[in-house]
């Protein structure tokens, strides 16, 4: 016999994607994340032929930073800007047509071969300055001063798609608006994770570990985003003049330790009690390392650290960051304790951890590209996948009011 004191559990239903931005977007951000990288690896080493205009490398790139990443950013945003705006929520038919617009990127890329670049590169642009322009309307509508500066930085991202479908329409690779895209999302990512992480950390320790707390936002924090913001822009600046790349390495060693100051005074060491706030330090301090890996590139020369470099911020920062959150946010919105069972950690935290650190090494050791490359791909899709399986049901069950 049911207990009555006890809250009914709702069905699982595909109804539940219109009601919320997280819902749609993290599920099928999630499962293209995954899917993504289990076709790429085979494609690239010569296994598989895929329909697509784009090359192996292109294709991975676009589909990572303008495919997955927008997807995220678009469920953080359309679940976050109510709170922020004290506007209604963007669901039911908007929500809907937004996802499709999303979707028929994916699908225009995978089938640009057939369809042709320039409709092909016409869809999958698409999506990004729409949701730009959607996020600076519900701003400037409630005249949200404080949040201007994240559509600031989406215009930005939107310039860095356009350039990097021009690179690849004239070039036939792309160069300059990778490292655009990347330094905007790391950008994101410090302004973001700077702002949601000390105080997500101080809200658990003040309940459950009581003594220091994090740092409020000060001078440092400040420095640490300028020279940031520097170091950002001088990398694809650095691709056009030789003469910039010494500057630009220097600029980011010091956003590297800058940053490693700033995370320290938000007491990373006093949260691994609760792997739901430990991840998001880990994610965070793929940051740093990747300024540091990067600006060794930059004054050595080296390919190895240059590509260490990315994929610290790609596989580790971004990659990582994205689930934290995603974890966190479906979590508290979906009514469940905000703490992260043994199943999260071992299927979704440590693979995309042990996902990013083997494919930094792959960079810095190229003599075992063939097995740790598969290796790495093997634990990214296993921890998209994770989340797919694991929070999907949490996604797809409206929550009880």
């Amino acid at each position: 016999m049911m207990n009555p004191t006890l809250p009914r559990r709702s069905a699982i239903t595909l109804a539940s994607l219109r009601d919320e931005g997280f819902r749609p977007f993290f599920l099928f951000g999630a499962l293209h994340a995954g899917l993504m990288i289990a076709l790429w690896i085979p494609w690239f080493l010569g296994f598989l032929h895929v329909p697509t205009a784009f090359t192996p490398i292109v294709w991975h790139q676009h589909e990572l930073l303008f495919g997955y990443v927008p997807a995220i950013i678009a469920g953080f945003l359309l679940t976050a800007m109510p709170n922020w705006t004290k506007r209604k929520v963007i669901s039911g038919t908007p929500l809907v047509l937004l996802v499709l617009l999303w979707l028929a990127g994916r699908f225009a890329v995978i089938a640009s071969e057939s369809i042709g670049m320039p409709l092909a590169s016409a869809i999958a642009f698409a999506f990004l300055p729409v949701l730009t322009l959607l996020a600076l309307h519900e701003l400037t509508a409630s005249r949200n001063r404080r949040n201007y500066k994240i559509a600031a930085v989406l215009g930005v991202f939107v310039g860095a798609q356009a350039l990097f479908l021009y690179e690849f329409h004239r070039f036939g690779r792309v160069e300059i608006a990778d490292r655009l895209a990347i330094a905007t999302i790391i950008l994101l990512i410090g302004i973001v994770g700077g702002r949601v992480i000390p105080v997500f950390t101080g809200n658990w320790l003040r309940s459950n570990n009581p003594g220091r707390e994090p740092s409020p936002f000060g001078r440092l924090d400040l420095a640490a985003m300028l020279v940031s913001v520097l170091a950002l822009a001088a990398w694809p600046a650095a691709v056009l003049s030789d003469g910039l790349a010494g500057p630009a390495g220097a600029l980011m060693i010091a956003a590297g330790i800058f940053q490693l100051l700033r995370q320290a005074r938000w007491c990373p060491h006093r949260t691994f009690r609760e792997p739901l706030v430990t991840i998001l330090h880990v994610a965070f301090l793929f940051v740093p390392i990747g300024f540091l890996l990067t600006g060794t590139a930059l004054l050595t020369e080296d390919t190895g650290f240059r590509s260490a470099g990315v994929h610290a911020w790609t596989a580790g920062a971004i990659g990582a960051m994205t689930l934290a959150i995603m974890t966190r946010a479906t979590r508290g919105h979906s009514g469940q304790p905000l703490h992260a069972p043994l199943s999260t950690v071992l299927f979704i935290y440590a693979p995309i951890v042990l996902a990013a650190y083997m494919r930094i090494a792959t960079a810095l050791l190229p003599e075992y590209t063939m097995s740790l490359l598969p290796l790495a791909a093997l634990f990214w899709v296993l921890a998209f996948l994770g989340y797919v399986f694991l929070y999907g049901p949490m996604v797809l069950r409206r929550r009880a009011h």
